[in-house]
Protein backbone atom coordinates (compact mmCIF):
# COMPACT_ATOMS: atom_id res chain seq x y z
CA UNK A 1 0.00 0.00 0.00
CA UNK A 2 1.44 3.40 -0.86
CA UNK A 3 1.90 6.05 1.81
CA UNK A 4 -1.08 8.21 0.82
CA UNK A 5 -3.43 5.23 0.87
CA UNK A 6 -2.06 4.15 4.24
CA UNK A 7 -2.80 7.61 5.63
CA UNK A 8 -6.34 7.59 4.18
CA UNK A 9 -7.03 4.13 5.58
CA UNK A 10 -5.61 5.16 8.97
CA UNK A 11 -7.91 8.17 9.10
CA UNK A 12 -10.94 6.13 8.02
CA UNK A 13 -10.19 3.52 10.69
CA UNK A 14 -9.76 6.27 13.30
CA UNK A 15 -13.13 7.80 12.44
CA UNK A 16 -14.96 4.48 12.48
CA UNK A 17 -13.34 3.26 15.71
CA UNK A 18 -14.13 6.56 17.43
CA UNK A 19 -17.75 6.31 16.30
CA UNK A 20 -18.02 2.67 17.36
CA UNK A 21 -16.55 3.33 20.81
CA UNK A 22 -18.61 6.45 21.32
CA UNK A 23 -21.99 5.24 20.09
CA UNK A 24 -22.11 1.46 19.63
CA UNK A 25 -20.36 0.06 22.69
CA UNK A 26 -22.40 0.17 25.88
CA UNK A 27 -19.55 -0.66 28.27
CA UNK A 28 -19.47 1.95 31.08
CA UNK A 29 -15.69 1.57 31.35
CA UNK A 30 -15.34 3.23 27.92
CA UNK A 31 -17.08 6.51 28.74
CA UNK A 32 -13.82 8.49 29.03
CA UNK A 33 -12.03 7.06 25.97
CA UNK A 34 -11.05 9.19 22.97
CA UNK A 35 -9.28 7.84 19.89
CA UNK A 36 -6.39 10.21 19.17
CA UNK A 37 -4.59 8.54 16.27
CA UNK A 38 -4.35 5.35 14.26
CA UNK A 39 -1.37 3.99 12.36
CA UNK A 40 -2.13 1.21 9.89
CA UNK A 41 0.86 -0.85 8.80
CA UNK A 42 1.86 -0.59 5.12
CA UNK A 43 0.52 -4.09 4.43
CA UNK A 44 -2.79 -3.19 6.08
CA UNK A 45 -2.78 -6.11 8.50
CA UNK A 46 -2.19 -4.24 11.78
CA UNK A 47 -3.55 -1.02 13.22
CA UNK A 48 -1.98 0.60 16.27
CA UNK A 49 -4.68 2.69 17.92
CA UNK A 50 -3.74 5.34 20.46
CA UNK A 51 -6.44 6.30 22.91
CA UNK A 52 -6.62 9.09 25.47
CA UNK A 53 -7.91 7.78 28.79
CA UNK A 54 -9.19 9.97 31.59
CA UNK A 55 -9.61 9.02 35.19
CA UNK A 56 -7.38 7.33 37.70
CA UNK A 57 -4.92 4.54 37.11
CA UNK A 58 -7.54 1.90 37.86
CA UNK A 59 -10.11 3.37 35.42
CA UNK A 60 -7.46 3.63 32.70
CA UNK A 61 -6.45 0.00 33.17
CA UNK A 62 -10.09 -1.11 33.09
CA UNK A 63 -10.73 0.92 29.94
CA UNK A 64 -7.78 -0.73 28.16
CA UNK A 65 -9.05 -4.14 29.26
CA UNK A 66 -12.51 -3.29 27.91
CA UNK A 67 -11.01 -2.23 24.57
CA UNK A 68 -9.03 -5.46 24.35
CA UNK A 69 -12.18 -7.41 25.13
CA UNK A 70 -14.14 -5.55 22.42
CA UNK A 71 -11.45 -5.63 19.71
CA UNK A 72 -12.93 -8.61 17.85
CA UNK A 73 -16.33 -6.89 17.72
CA UNK A 74 -14.68 -3.66 16.57
CA UNK A 75 -12.70 -5.48 13.87
CA UNK A 76 -15.83 -7.22 12.58
CA UNK A 77 -17.71 -3.91 12.48
CA UNK A 78 -14.79 -2.27 10.62
CA UNK A 79 -14.97 -5.04 8.04
CA UNK A 80 -18.65 -4.38 7.44
CA UNK A 81 -18.26 -0.59 7.28
CA UNK A 82 -15.06 -0.20 5.25
CA UNK A 83 -14.18 -1.88 1.99
CA UNK A 84 -10.67 -3.11 2.71
CA UNK A 85 -8.77 -6.05 1.32
CA UNK A 86 -7.52 -6.90 4.81
CA UNK A 87 -9.26 -5.76 7.96
CA UNK A 88 -6.39 -4.92 10.30
CA UNK A 89 -5.82 -6.52 13.67
CA UNK A 90 -6.42 -3.88 16.32
CA UNK A 91 -3.79 -3.06 18.94
CA UNK A 92 -4.71 -0.47 21.58
CA UNK A 93 -2.17 1.72 23.37
CA UNK A 94 -2.61 4.53 25.83
CA UNK A 95 -1.65 7.92 24.45
CA UNK A 96 0.41 9.62 27.16
CA UNK A 97 0.25 13.11 25.57
CA UNK A 98 -3.03 13.26 23.62
CA UNK A 99 -3.17 17.04 23.34
CA UNK A 100 0.36 17.37 21.97
CA UNK A 101 -0.17 14.86 19.14
CA UNK A 102 -3.48 16.38 18.14
CA UNK A 103 -2.03 19.89 18.09
CA UNK A 104 0.94 18.81 15.95
CA UNK A 105 -1.35 17.05 13.45
CA UNK A 106 -3.57 20.14 13.28
CA UNK A 107 -0.58 22.40 12.60
CA UNK A 108 0.81 20.09 9.91
CA UNK A 109 -2.56 19.88 8.12
CA UNK A 110 -2.97 23.66 8.29
CA UNK A 111 0.55 24.19 6.91
CA UNK A 112 -0.10 21.78 4.02
CA UNK A 113 -3.36 23.52 3.13
CA UNK A 114 -1.83 27.00 3.19
CA UNK A 115 1.20 25.84 1.20
CA UNK A 116 -1.07 24.37 -1.48
CA UNK A 117 -2.98 27.66 -1.82
CA UNK A 118 0.11 29.81 -2.23
CA UNK A 119 1.68 27.50 -4.84
CA UNK A 120 -1.40 27.55 -7.07
CA UNK A 121 -1.89 31.31 -6.97
CA UNK A 122 0.06 33.51 -9.43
Amino acid sequence: MDERRTLRVSEAVREEIAELIGFELKDPRLVDVDVTEVHVSPDGRHANIRVALRGGERQQREALEALEHARHFLRRELGSRLTLRHVPDLHFQQDRNPDVAGRIDFLIKRAKKSRGRTENQP
